[in-house]
């Protein structure tokens, strides 16, 4: 059952939760200093949680039930982040710290929307199971 599209769906957000961290900028400094996620320890291990929360719940296919609440947990993270860096972007507005914000601010937003796309397609196999036991 690897071969399902919830599958992708959270190989995908894997991807961008762990891989365009590196690619796309939180935000640039004044000094015209680019901020990644890796600079801030606490950014780049909650990035890193949710790639590895997405992996694992990759190899969960087995139990849908715990895919299923490993895809709420990382959704929860991933809304955790998305405040941590809106209030960051927030809070230092303005020319004093921040000059310009990236696109790497909107990358938890992708990864919900692959995650959510993921539990829908893992539910829909879930109460496919459910009918065809009925029917025995």
């Amino acid at each position: 059952m690897i071969q399902r599209i919830q599958t992708l769906y959270l190989l995908l957000a894997a991807t961008v939760s762990g891989g365009l961290i590196f690619a796309f900028h939180l935000w640039k400094t004044t000094d015209d200093i680019t901020i990644f996620a890796s600079d801030n320890l606490m950014f780049f291990a909650m990035f890193m949680a949710s790639a590895v929360l997405s992996v694992i719940s990759i190899f969960m296919y087995k139990n849908r039930k715990s895919q299923f609440v490993v895809g709420r947990l990382n959704i929860i993270l991933n809304f955790i982040l998305l405040g941590l860096l809106v209030y960051q972007s927030l809070s230092i507005s303005g020319e004093t710290n921040v000059s310009e914000k990236g696109i790497g601010i909107f990358l938890p937003i992708v990864s919900i929307v692959l995650l959510a796309l993921a539990n829908k397609a893992i539910k829909k196999d879930e109460d496919l199971v459910k009918s065809v036991d009925r029917l025995r």
